[in-house]
């Protein structure tokens, strides 16, 4: 089978929220999967993050330490910017079209073979597909280990089959209610069932409504609790001094701050800014230290903070700077209020007198309203737009939204003529900021040429 043909037929079974809540979450369909495949899940130990916000700079963080820890390490996440092969890394390095090609076609042969066979009700969903075909790949690239980031929820998403040396749950809000409920307790409740039984947690504080599940399911569970919060700086007020310039990504910032990790000084310096990215690597440092007292012995102090220096993690408040035929542009994945939020305090240091214009998209599930509240009062103009994505608001569903709102929107038929039209009302002095939906950031950055 070709790439091409892998490609189609994964996104012919919908897209990954679009199947009935008892067809994507069932752990048992995705066991039944896996045992067809011989196991792979179980040739590799794992970290399992769970979250609202911040999971997937969480994992990112934890994989480049690892990686500067000499070790051979997977990374799942999603979604992806622009290509699907993103999900599923090694070293940094993205599954090839070749491996994805040939492993898709040995996973969907199992599972049409299993439903065949009455063994499963039906076709496993894009995103059991996807888990099926990283957990593959990483067994047979022998990985020393692999970082999971948890797809939504946490208790019956597809990748809480593993049995997790460390489970990390970052910050918790309201996100997905339609398929995890409308409170955070209810939320939370789900992210915790990737907690398990003697298991290490690694957590922060976070709302009290939150703090109770995840800490009546650490104590239920008989489950050792680790506090990242040695590893999280100041934040208010004196947090500004901590953005700086990068040194390696022109236009471009960086959080720096030292730290004591394992006994010895550090100075963090990681490409993830904003307040809330502190909290997502400290998670990363108190998972590494966790896992270093489980016979990884080869992460240090010194390979914990090259690591958080090379991190990788595009989208994220990431500078594209201005060139002679377009202005300065921050890209921010920002899909829920409490991204909006995050992304409206880290606008505010750096960008805090300029011009700034929005491009803007969002999920049509999202609680757009709100983000636009939050977000929109910034902006001189919003170009609201969408891409092809059956789940994508139009232009007109986010103007309705952002009615109460009293800033100019404008609306763009794609995401091309978004950029046309936003580039010239910035003209050579005003920012460009693209935010909302990571498919909107990825297609921006596509088309503008930013490093994925």
């Amino acid at each position: 089978m070709s790439y091409e043909t892998a490609i189609a037929r994964m996104y012919a079974l919908g897209h990954e929220l679009a199947n009935t809540a008892s067809q994507k979450f069932d752990l048992d369909h995705m066991r039944v999967l896996l045992e067809a495949l011989e196991n792979p899940e179980r040739k590799f130990p794992a970290v399992l993050i769970a979250g609202t916000n911040g999971k997937g700079s969480t994992a990112a963080t934890l994989a480049s330490i690892l990686q500067a820890s000499g070790l051979k390490t997977g990374l799942y996440t999603s979604p992806h910017l622009v290509h699907i092969n993103e999900r599923v890394r090694i070293d940094r390095a993205a599954i090839t079209d070749d491996d994805f090609a040939a492993i898709h076609d040995l996973v969907n042969r199992t599972a049409e073979r299993l439903v065949t066979e009455a063994e499963l009700p039906w076709h496993p969903s894009f995103f059991e597909m996807l888990t099926a075909i990283a957990f593959e790949y990483f067994a047979r690239e022998r990985v020393d280990i692999a970082v999971l980031e948890v797809g939504m929820g946490g208790r019956l998403d597809a990748t809480n089959v593993v049995e997790p040396r460390v489970s990390v749950i970052t910050d918790v809000s309201l996100d997905h209610q339609k398929f995890l409920g409308d409170t955070i307790p209810e939320i939370a409740r789900e992210k915790a069932g990737i907690i398990r039984a003697d298991g290490i947690v690694v957590t922060l504080p976070q709302t009290p409504e939150a703090n109770d599940v995840i800490g009546n399911t650490i104590l239920s569970q008989s489950a050792k609790a680790v506090s990242a919060v040695q590893y999280v700086p100041p934040v208010s007020p004196q947090s500004p001094q901590y953005l700086v310039a990068s040194a390696q990504a022109e236009g471009g910032y960086v959080s720096r701050y030292p730290l004591q990790v394992m006994g010895k000084p550090i100075t963090v310096e990681t490409p993830l800014v904003g307040r809330h990215q502190l909290r997502n690597v400290a998670l990363a440092i108190a998972a590494a230290e966790q896992l270093s007292q489980q016979g990884f012995a080869t992460i240090s102090a010194a390979a914990i903070e090259r690591g958080i220096r090379e991190t990788h993690w595009p989208g994220r408040f990431q500078v594209l700077p201005a060139s002679p035929d377009y202005p300065e542009v921050v890209f921010d994945v920002a899909h829920n209020p409490a991204g909006a939020w995050a992304l409206r305090s880290t606008l505010s240091a750096p960008y805090e007198e300029a011009r700034l214009i929005f491009v803007f998209g969002a999920m049509r599930d999202k609680s757009i309203g709100e983000m636009a509240e939050i977000l929109f009062p910034l902006a001189d103009r919003v170009f609201a737009t969408h891409v092809d994505n059956p789940r994508s608001a139009t232009p007109a569903e986010i103007r309705e939204a952002a009615r109460r709102v009293s800033v100019e929107i404008d609306e763009a038929s794609d995401v091309v003529s978004a950029l046309v039209k936003a580039g010239t009302a910035a003209g050579t002095r005003g920012v460009v900021v693209v935010t909302g939906s990571i498919y909107i950031v990825g297609e921006a950055m596509r088309v503008l040429g930013a490093r994925i």
